[in-house]
């Protein structure tokens, strides 16, 4: 089941990007075309050329960050704890040895 939300170029689908809003046919979030602009630097046009999407596309994608901001930061937030926490209990390979190496313990 597919619902589509305020704008008309974004959609949520349970079980696609974990039911996120995406621009509608694709699987790019709307926080995806945040991080890109407002973190990245890449204009809305230039998102729209590197992924073959329709401009107003990308801008209904910012119109529906910015109407739902609050929520959709806590999500990132909350997955960049999660990932944090992750990698924390599950250090990588060469984590784990530059440590050995160094004498600290390795969990």
């Amino acid at each position: 089941m597919t619902t589509t939300v305020s704008v008309e170029h974004i959609e949520m689908t349970p079980g696609v990007r974990g039911g996120k809003p995406r621009i509608a046919g694709t699987r790019i979030a709307v926080q995806d075309v945040m991080v890109m602009h407002l973190k990245m630097g890449y204009s809305l046009l230039e998102i729209a050329t590197k992924y073959d999407l329709l401009v107003a596309a990308v801008y209904d994608a910012m119109a529906y960050y910015y109407d739902h901001r609050q929520a959709i930061d806590r999500e990132i937030a909350e997955d960049d704890a999660f990932v944090d926490e992750f990698m924390r209990q599950n250090p990588g390979r060469l984590q784990a040895k530059i440590k050995e190496l160094k004498g600290e313990p390795t969990n």
